[in-house]
């Protein structure tokens, strides 16, 4: 069985799909979402997901970061929206071929929409709304919002690719755009006819989204967690000094930096911030554990099931590194630990995340300490949304010697 990911709403169960209905990446099905991952597996390799180039990005984008952190002078300050910034221009990069001043009025209302749809996404009206779509399309509330911004994002997109059009050279594809818009013109192609305008303008919006949002609020987690547990934090910084010192930090170090990279594993585990995953549907008749679950049927697989889960975490419900972490402070690897997901509908962009995750937070640790507003008390409890980030609080980032 092969489940696949869909918008709830749009499918009651024991209906079919219509796999042709949902273009892009994340809430296709059938042969529109094979061509799709496949296209988009190999042209984020061709533009550097795993290799040396992009992890030379990721460090210039920390510089940026890094600056931009330190013109708080250790006060103060709400980090949400530099975070969202600092971790989108990497998949903007990809996408569009450049990067964004983190003060750009178009970046800030392109990130905007998106992350006001993601916190809405949990609302109770969109809730009602995707399971009840015959009735609550004609009321007001929160999905008439959340489509709105999803136009706006869209025209947004339509825009850029038709300017990437105009100046399209095959001999030289620069961006993932670049790249599709190439596919469009092999005719020859059996999948020529899956590389239309539709799915490019989704596409893109699902990469920039799912490119931005789950990595940044994963930080989030990361330095409110340092500010939590600040001997964590501490001895961090001393095996970075000891191994690396000011050194840029590459995907290399992670197997000499075991303990930062049980860290990095422990922050992903306990924010848990996809906690329900996709919504995926049966793509055939299953019988599963007794369970008759007939084609077409709505599936929640509960990432929480396993990311807390007694039998392989001694202590699921604290954040505790000595979960990946031998006896002898090495590092070692857990079964249960899938915050990506699994299968053929595992993230695609897992390789990108992972060195993301751990080249942000590295240089994040090397440069500062990270502490709470005096008189703060940490509040460890998740906010809604379709991602599950802090509540919003306060940081100071203290810079390091």
């Amino acid at each position: 069985m092969i489940s696949r990911p869909y918008p709830a709403g749009h499918l009651m169960k024991h209906q079919l799909i219509d796999e042709s209905f949902f273009p892009g990446i994340l809430f296709s099905g059938g042969e529109n979402w094979k061509v799709m991952r496949r296209f988009t597996l190999s042209t984020l390799r061709d533009f550097g997901m795993g290799k040396k180039s992009i992890e030379n990005k990721i460090n210039e984008e920390s510089d940026f970061l890094v600056k931009r952190f330190k013109s708080y002078g250790g006060k103060p300050f709400a980090d949400p929206v530099i975070l969202n910034a600092a971790v989108a221009n990497i998949i903007v990069s990809i996408l569009l071929g450049h990067r964004f001043d983190y003060n750009d009025q178009v970046f800030l209302r392109l990130m905007g929409f998106i992350n006001e749809n993601i916190r809405l996404m949990a609302s109770p009206m969109v809730m009602l709304y995707n399971t009840f779509k015959p009735i609550f399309r004609w009321l007001p509330g929160n999905h008439k919002k959340v489509q709105e911004n999803a136009v706006k994002t869209q025209k947004f997109i339509k825009e850029t690719f038709t300017k990437h059009k105009e100046r399209l050279d095959v001999n030289d594809q620069r961006t993932l755009i670049d790249a599709f818009l190439v596919k469009q013109q092999e005719e020859k192609s059996e999948f020529a006819s899956y590389y239309h305008n539709e799915n490019l303008t989704m596409l893109v919006s699902n990469l920039f989204a799912a490119g931005m949002d789950t990595t940044s609020t994963t930080l989030q987690w990361g330095l409110l967690l340092m500010m939590k547990y600040p001997e964590i934090q501490k001895n961090v910084q001393n095996e970075i000094e000891k191994v690396i010192g000011s050194s840029e930090p590459q995907s290399e170090h992670r197997k000499k930096l075991p303990y930062t990279d049980a860290v990095v594993h422990e922050i992903q585990r306990f924010a848990n911030i996809i906690p329900t995953n996709l919504p995926h549907a049966t793509a055939q008749d299953v019988t599963f554990k007794g369970y008759f679950i007939p084609k077409g049927t709505y599936v929640m697989p509960l990432l929480t099931s396993v990311l807390r889960d007694e039998a392989y975490f001694k202590k699921p419900d604290e954040f505790y590194p000595q979960h990946f972490l031998d006896s002898e402070g090495n590092f070692i690897k857990n079964e249960a630990f899938l915050p990506f997901s699994a299968g053929k509908r595992s993230c695609a962009g897992e390789n990108l995340a992972k060195m993301e995750l751990f080249i942000f937070f590295t240089r994040l640790l090397q440069n500062f300490t990270f502490q709470a507003p005096s008189g703060t008390e940490l509040d460890l409890t998740p906010a809604v949304g379709f991602t599950t980030p802090p509540v919003p609080h306060l940081i100071c980032a203290i810079p390091r010697a």
